[in-house]
């Protein structure tokens, strides 16, 4: 018996599932000290500040502690640890997703573009670095002890004799 097989194509429609954001990890809450774990800022120690709607971690060094910006992380490129710091007067209203978004260019058509120019070292916007400061500065206030600025600027490294799954963090 043969199979039938209608004549025509009918796509079948598809619905998209609304996303849902993603569940923070248990252990992770505003103010504590996460290690980073890939990228270049690898095996720095890095203060959490909130998660955006994407389901990215925002995550500061601060800055001037150990060269770490304001950055996105996903959860899963990060250690918690038990060091917390109180950062419950910190305001991030202003910084979400959109903070980070790229400006977009518009190339100009003409023969320069088939020639390699000089790459141009990209700026920092003011904007970002106001709003890196204010947190930093939040932050260095809300460090007293200098233990933990000590803790903070150090990186994480295994050593001889150091077992990762023997190590309470």
């Amino acid at each position: 018996m043969v199979k039938w097989y209608p004549t025509e194509d009918f796509k079948k429609i598809k619905t998209k599932e609304e996303q849902k954001p993603t569940r923070i990890r248990g252990a992770i809450t505003p103010g504590q000290v996460l290690i980073l774990l890939a990228g270049k800022h690898q095996g720095k120690r890095v203060v959490f500040i909130k998660q955006l709607e994407s389901g990215l971690l925002l995550v500061t060094g601060p800055y001037k502690l150990n060269g770490v910006a304001l950055k996105r992380i996903p959860q899963a490129y990060t250690i918690p640890t038990s060091t917390k710091l109180d950062i419950s007067g910190l305001d991030t209203s202003d910084i979400t997703d959109a903070f980070f978004a790229k400006e977009k260019k518009k190339a100009a058509k003409s023969e320069e573009q088939f020639f390699v120019a000089k790459p141009s070292k990209k700026e920092v916007p003011e904007f970002k670095k106001a709003a890196q400061k204010k947190l930093d500065g939040s932050i260095a206030s809300a460090i007293k002890d200098p233990l933990v600025k000590k803790y903070l600027s150090t990186k994480f490294r295994l050593r001889n004799g150091m077992f990762p799954h023997l190590l309470k963090f």
